[in-house]
């Protein structure tokens, strides 16, 4: 998303944990001036150091893309609860405390773009979930009523809820699958995507920038509080 937005002409303010340097670079190379704040996104005073950071940076903040997201998977009577807490603040809670620090400048320049990153998970529920799906479906929650506050002004609030995306935290899963299985890691794949998924086939990250900015375009203007799934069918059925 950071990449097809810089493809587009905008300056990137990026956060998250790992290797920042790389993918800073693959931004940068697109022609965007770009930034990093480390901020602890279960944190709300880092979370607004940020966007303060942000804003020092580049002037304000016009599109914030909400992207935080941590898993843990167990039935709910042991679910341990400093892992619902934390599941709650970075996949729910950093979504609010980051869509409050920068909807008063998006208002005050009369267009702004809040994209929050949910899930196939927003809409429907998966057994040992109960934490991710709880969230989810908060940010779900969460985008309708902010879509509703800025109804009439130029800002817009819409989520994007994807099914089965192979990032690292997909891969792990098949990794289990094909241990447990005794599976090749191609044969592991299909049969992840088979449990949920009709189409069979991953959504990709560049589908999904894709449809960020179209979200920040002037064709979705009156896109407010839609919850657009890209799930190969998985909540059709």
């Amino acid at each position: 998303m950071a990449k097809a937005l810089a493809a587009q002409g905008a300056n990137i303010v990026m956060n998250g944990f790992g290797d920042k340097d790389g993918p800073m670079a693959e931004v940068a190379a697109l022609g965007a001036k770009v930034g990093f704040h480390g901020a602890d996104m279960s944190k709300p005073g880092e979370i607004e150091d940020m966007v303060r950071y942000a804003e020092a940076t580049f002037g304000g903040v016009d599109i914030l893309v909400n992207n935080a997201g941590i898993q843990h998977v167990a039935r709910i009577e042991n679910f341990p609860t400093e892992r619902w807490d934390a599941v709650i603040a970075i996949n729910l809670s950093s979504a609010f405390h980051a869509s409050r620090m920068v909807i008063p400048g998006m208002r005050a320049r009369n267009w702004g773009r809040i994209i929050n990153i949910a899930s196939v998970h927003g809409l429907v529920g998966s057994a040992e979930k109960s934490a991710y799906v709880a969230a989810k479906h908060g940010i779900v929650g969460l985008t309708k009523v902010c879509a509703l506050e800025n109804a009439t002004s130029g800002v817009t609030c819409n989520a994007i809820c994807p099914g089965w995306v192979l990032t690292p935290l997909v891969q792990k899963q098949v990794d289990a699958k094909a241990a447990a299985l005794g599976v090749s890691d191609d044969e592991a794949k299909r049969l992840l995507l088979a449990e949920k998924e009709p189409s069979l086939q991953f959504t990709t990250p560049e589908e999904l920038g894709a449809l960020a900015v179209f979200l920040c375009s002037s064709a979705a203007d009156n896109v407010r509080g839609v919850a657009w799934n890209m799930d190969g069918g998985w909540a059709a059925q």
